[in-house]
């Protein structure tokens, strides 16, 4: 993990799907849940989708509160 991938992590809005336009680090758990279950994509957003479902699962998102600010 880097300081680049979480900031952006807050910055960087989902490409495609149900939560299109939403910032990664505003996804839902269960939706990181579902792929971490079926498979995460390939490239940077799926490298940062399952940087975000670790930290959702870890209860570490309030890490990026201070990113959010800037």
């Amino acid at each position: 993990m880097n300081p680049e991938d979480l900031q952006r992590l807050v910055t960087l809005a989902m490409p495609y799907g149900k939560y299109k336009g939403r910032l990664i680090a505003d996804l839902p758990g269960q939706y990181l849940n579902w792929f971490a279950r079926t498979g995460f994509p390939s490239g940077e957003i799926g490298h940062l989708l399952a940087l975000m479902h670790e930290l959702d699962h870890n209860g570490l998102s309030s890490l990026l509160d201070p990113l959010r600010m800037r």
